[in-house]
């Protein structure tokens, strides 16, 4: 089954009209996306979504999927700062900046000797530590340069990440739910302990609006140590030649939510850009699922993962039990 499309070319001042086929594959893709766009889908169904077209169908376009998931995760960030309040931002940040400290420390050193333990290759057991401690891929994007790692161990730190990352989008919201976790405890458990914003934000906008907003601030205020650490990573690994890439996106999203709080033209429209923002990130989940195909699970292996799931599990429940002492 192939459907035709008419496109246009000018050659010479002359239009002229070719023919170009969009494979089944492409256009299950396309409906995928306008599905993961409409009201109906949740982020995790949408992660959900993505992961059995990666499994049963192929991703299309996988060679521009990860600069695509990257570019939306930044722009649907920014949209949600549209929907949250100074006060309340600076309020969590300070609550979640000693949680924040501990736990990166403390994420860094056990992955250090568990890398050790599993004889994993130092750059991979690195990266791994670094995703887990701030902010899972866009960590890793950060400091593999710095590191000088090679592809292969770039490609095994983002895929340990990233299925940490899915199983977190369901697990956590039970979890919460199961041990009656309030909005801010969980807000803050989940910016500490889950990877990704992306998935930080999925999982704590399921569980309610006021975690959410705890949760987007703490993890974007812990996404500002990629800086710190990867100056550090530049004097561990004897590179200090590369230029250490800032977050900028991090500035848009304080200013978006200081238009929000202080302009009130803006905040009139303050619901619709919240909106998009969150339908940004539920397509930018559904782009994550469809990455995560058979290649990548085959190349991660089984001792990177290993260590990225005691990893995960120590921070998660050392992070549980700071978050439950929590008023």
């Amino acid at each position: 089954m192939e459907k035709l499309l008419r496109t246009s070319t000018v050659q010479g001042g002359k239009a002229k009209f070719l023919d170009r086929s969009i494979t089944t594959r492409e256009l299950i893709f396309i409906l995928a996306v306008v599905f993961c766009l409409s009201p109906w889908i949740t982020p995790p169904m949408a992660l959900l979504l993505g992961l059995v077209i990666a499994q049963f169908i192929g991703h299309p376009y996988l060679h521009l999927n990860h600069k695509a998931t990257h570019l939306m995760l930044q722009i649907s960030v920014v949209g949600l700062g549209f929907g949250m309040h100074a006060g309340n931002a600076i309020q969590a940040g300070k609550s979640g900046l000693l949680f924040t400290v501990i736990s990166i420390v403390g994420t860094m050193i056990t992955g250090y000797f568990l890398g050790k333990c599993f004889r994993i290759d130092k750059k991979t057991s690195y990266l791994i530590s670094t995703g887990t401690a701030i902010c899972g891929g866009s960590a890793i994007a950060a400091v593999s340069p710095v590191i000088a790692a090679e592809e292969k161990q770039i490609s095994v730190a983002l895929g340990t990440v990233f299925i940490l990352n899915a199983a977190a989008l369901f697990i956590f919201p039970l979890i919460g739910h199961a041990l009656q976790l309030s909005q801010i405890q969980f807000g803050m458990w989940s910016a500490i302990a889950i990877h990704d914003t992306s998935s930080v934000v999925g999982a704590a906008g399921k569980y309610g609006a006021q975690a959410l907003e705890v949760a987007t601030t703490v993890k974007l205020a812990r996404a500002l140590w990629i800086i710190p650490v990867a100056f550090l990573s530049t004097y561990i690994f004897r590179n200090r030649n590369v230029k250490v890439k800032i977050p900028y996106f991090i500035g848009l999203f304080v200013l978006a939510m200081l238009a929000n709080t202080y302009v009130p033209f803006i905040h009139q429209y303050s619901t619709y850009l919240t909106g998009l923002g969150k339908a940004g990130l539920t397509l930018t989940l559904f782009l994550i699922g469809c990455g995560l195909n058979r290649k990548v699970w085959a190349e991660v292996g089984l001792t990177p993962i290993l260590q990225g799931i005691l990893l995960w599990v120590l921070i998660s429940a050392a992070a549980l039990r700071a978050v439950m002492s929590l008023a």
